[in-house]
C-alpha cells in the first residue's frame, strides 16, 4: 500500500496552512499528499505523517506514526522560513528514541541544524539550602546535565555525522523550554509515550507554540 502524508482539515480554522504544510512536506519525503474532511480510521492507517489542526489535539486519536500540529500564526509571522532549525525535545536521562530519530532524519533531509533541547530541574535537596543554591552547586549540577545529554546524543549524532547538532540545557519547565526555541524554528519534535492521549508538554507547548510540532509515538 502507498505510504502517504495526510492532512486532516476538518473543522480546522486555517485549513490552508495544514494542507500548505502538508504538501511541502509530503514533497520533501517524495510521499503522495491525501487531504481528509473526517479523519476516519481508514483515511489514516497507511499514513506516514499526519498533519493538521494544532486545535486538533484529541481529534486525531494519536495513531502510531508522527502527527504534526500546525498552530494558527499572524501571516506576518509565517513558520515556512528557509533554513530554519529543527528543534528536538528529548529527556537525557530516557530518550525517546522514536523522536530523536524522527528529528535526526527530519534535520538531515532538511539540510538544517538540529537544536536538542534538554530541560532539567534542581534536585530535590535544593529546597532545603537554607539560602538558596550556591554557583558552584548549580555548575556541578549543570555540569552533569550537559554530560547527560551528550550521551544520549552520541550514537545519534555518530550514526547522522552529516547533521550539525546545537546542544542545549536549559533550567526550566520542558513546554517552556520549547516554547522559547518556537519563534526561529521550523519545527519542534516531542515524543509521546503508549497511551494514546499526548502528555502534558506536547498540550503545555501548542498553547505557545509558533511553528508546527510534530508529537512522535514509541
Amino acid at each position: 500500500m502507498e505510504r502517504v502524508v495526510v492532512a486532516r482539515v476538518q473543522g480546522s480554522t486555517h485549513h490552508e496552512s495544514v494542507v500548505r504544510w502538508a504538501r511541502q512536506e509530503a514533497t520533501r519525503r517524495g510521499l503522495a499528499l491525501r487531504v481528509v474532511h473526517d479523519g476516519q480510521p481508514d483515511d489514516l492507517k497507511d499514513a506516514q505523517l499526519i498533519v493538521t489542526d494544532a486545535h486538533d489535539l484529541d481529534g486525531v486519536l494519536f495513531p502510531a506514526c508522527p502527527v504534526v500540529l500546525v498552530p494558527e500564526v499572524p501571516t506576518a509571522q509565517p513558520f515556512a522560513r528557509p533554513g530554519a532549525e529543527i528543534v528536538l525535545g528529548v529527556d537525557a536521562r530516557e530518550p525517546a528514541q522514536a523522536a530523536v530519530g524522527f528529528a535526526f532524519d527530519t534535520a538531515r533531509m532538511r539540510g538544517v541544524r538540529l537544536r536538542a533541547v534538554h530541560a532539567w530541574k534542581f534536585p530535590y535537596c535544593a529546597a532545603e539550602l537554607p539560602f538558596g543554591v550556591p554557583e558552584e552547586d548549580r555548575a556541578v549540577w549543570e555540569d552533569h546535565e550537559v554530560q547527560l545529554l551528550s550521551d544520549a546524543l552520541r550514537p545519534w549524532r555518530e550514526k547522522h555525522s552529516d547533521v550539525h547538532v546545537l546542544e542545549d540545557v536549559r533550567l526550566l519547565p520542558p513546554a517552556r523550554a520549547l516554547s522559547r526555541c518556537t519563534a526561529s524554528a521550523a519545527l519542534v519534535v516531542v515524543g509521546r509515550g503508549a497511551q494514546s492521549e499526548p502528555g502534558p508538554t506536547p498540550r503545555a507547548l501548542l498553547t505557545e507554540a509558533l511553528c508546527p510540532v510534530a508529537v512522535v509515538p514509541t
